[in-house]
């Protein structure tokens, strides 16, 4: 999702009313417990056919989903939003048969109930019908929707976006980041003045004699529901290649509209500059096989899987701070790696998308301009932080209820603090184990990853134990504290607030020169002349209440 810095002052202006599609604020989540209904069913493949009417602002489409079935399962459950009828569901196969469907209370939930019970090892296919018009995003990205919008000249805009409320807003899905299909195929019917883009592979494009298109798209690999998109416009297709650090040629089109080609030609040697710093800090491009693929977007931006929703007017920074470089395209292209390849089980360790996402915008600078840029960077964030919620939870939880700033800040200054500890090189090895592990069979290192994998391998790269520094930066709210004393030719530090075993190094600056102040136990001590002048961790490299 966009970093941008002031996300919260759209939900300010909705508790005042300010903001017209507040009325619609409260939306369907994502994530969270799964009925054991959709637990006990695993999704291979959706086949999405979605109609576009954009002068009604209304959608009409199928899905057909193709699942294993994992444990006992009686009825099959799928996610649609309220504002949309279900027109028909059928079971596919033999026999064929009508589903009922029932819509429980004010929820999501369109529960089918199956004529006979499916027990695990068994394969189910059904294909559903809907239409209507769908939820306008009040706020897109972060309260999103449908945007039905205009292009400069006139011409309809359209945009999807749902990473928090959910994909389930506009077509019916299994709508929990654990469950990804491991293909995809969408086609995207739009009036023949208009392009669809979409995720994956154009396959073609066919005419029909009711003046409209479809778009065939196919996904060659998993894909996340909330990364889906659809993106109407009357695009300009700017087409090259990339050649991959994996010595591969990726295909790269960037969807333009007709007034702006000019400024997306010239901004796409930058965009594919940020390609080859990830490549080089992360491992390849995950998804060569399919493309790197940029769609104007009538909002700021989203991460969606090689189509990224790009709305930044071609302008460096963006994302509150000065940079010489477009800071949100980068973000996005980021989530490509962190996101969209990896990608978390369940939002309650959402921070590894957006934390590591926000992170890897730092050390972008520093490689641009050097270790200055990065520190100016990393303050930046340190200003953001306000230590009130935890980053990460323990249970599964909604991504409404995590979503935050401190996901972003927080936990980029918490790999800062790593860094601290084990050094930049030894960071960014990580950061590319963690998506590429060496031991991984040949393949797509793409899956989904949580919190405690993280540490494991984290752990295993540094021989560090993490435990207590996962519970003080993750877990709790709070920041830790250092106290500090200076008597008797001696500084005594000490960790206060922090969870038992806490011992993050602490660096301390005397008289010129730096030293990293052991603290075993949650405790250390440096010997000081008296004469000396003392600064502790003067650059700011350890996470702690100010």
């Amino acid at each position: 999702m966009p970093s941008l810095r002031f996300w919260w002052l759209p939900l300010v202006l909705c508790a005042g009313l300010l903001v017209v599609g507040c009325r619609d604020v409260p939306a369907q989540d994502s994530g969270g417990v799964l009925p054991p209904e959709q637990a006990a069913y695993d999704v291979t493949y959706y086949d999405l056919n979605v109609t576009v009417y954009p002068a009604q602002q209304r959608l009409r489409g199928h899905v057909t989903v193709e699942a294993d079935v994992t444990d006992s399962l009686r009825a099959f459950v799928l996610n649609l939003d309220r504002r949309l009828e279900v027109t028909d569901a059928q079971l596919l196969g033999a026999p064929g048969r009508s589903l009922p469907v029932e819509r429980r209370a004010d929820g999501n939930e369109r529960w089918m109930a199956l004529p006979d019970p499916r027990a695990a090892g068994d394969n189910i296919r059904v294909r559903v019908a809907y239409q209507g018009h769908p939820r306008e995003a009040p706020n897109p990205p972060w309260n999103g929707g449908l945007t039905w919008a205009r292009t400069p000249a006139g011409a309809p805009w359209v945009a999807t976006s749902g990473q928090t409320a959910g994909a389930d807003l506009w077509w019916p899905v299994k709508d929990h980041p654990g469950d990804e299909p491991d293909s995809m195929d969408i086609a995207l019917t739009v009036p023949d003045t208009l392009v669809a883009a979409s995720n994956g592979v154009l396959r073609a494009v066919e005419p029909a004699t009711d003046s409209t298109e479809t778009y065939r798209w196919h996904v060659s690999t998993s894909i996340n529901p909330y990364v889906v998109t659809m993106n109407v416009a009357p695009y300009a297709a700017l087409d090259t290649t990339y050649t991959s650090t994996a010595g591969t040629r990726v295909p790269v089109t960037f969807y333009a509209l007709p007034s702006d080609t000019a400024r997306a030609r010239a901004a796409l040697p930058g965009f594919l500059d940020q390609v080859r710093f990830l490549e080089e800090t992360l491992g390849p491009y995950p998804f060569r096989t399919d493309k790197y693929g940029v769609a104007q977007a009538p909002f700021l931006g989203m991460e969606h899987q090689t189509l990224i929703a790009y709305g930044h007017d071609f302008r460096d920074g963006g994302l509150g701070y000065d940079a010489p470089f477009d800071a949100l395209h980068f973000h996005e292209l980021a989530h490509e790696w962190y996101g969209n390849c990896l990608t978390v089980r369940d939002w309650k360790d959402f921070w590894i998308h957006e934390g590591t996402a926000t992170y890897l915008e730092a050390l972008y600078d520093e490689a641009l301009r050097g270790p200055a840029a990065y520190h100016e960077r990393v303050d930046y964030f340190r200003r953001q932080v306000t230590g009130r919620t935890p980053i990460a939870r323990r249970s599964p939880t909604s991504a409404q209820s995590i979503y935050g700033r401190e996901v972003y800040f927080k936990g980029a200054l918490v790999l800062h603090t790593l860094r601290s500890m084990i050094g930049r090189e030894a960071t960014e090895v990580l950061l590319r184990r963690f998506v590429n592990p060496p031991d991984r069979p040949s393949g797509s290192a793409c899956r989904h990853v949580d919190t405690e994998a993280f540490l494991q391998a984290a752990e295993a790269h540094t021989g560090r134990p993490l435990d207590a520094f996962a519970s003080t930066y993750l877990y709790q709210s709070a920041l830790p504290r250092l106290d500090s004393t200076r008597t008797d030719g001696r500084l005594r530090l000490q960790w206060a607030d922090a969870a038992e075993g806490f011992a993050v190094p602490v660096p301390v600056r005397v008289s010129g020169e730096t030293r990293s102040v052991s603290m075993t136990g949650g405790e250390g001590q440096l010997e000081v002349p008296a004469e000396a002048s003392v600064r502790i961790d003067p650059r700011g490299w350890v996470l702690r209440r100010q």
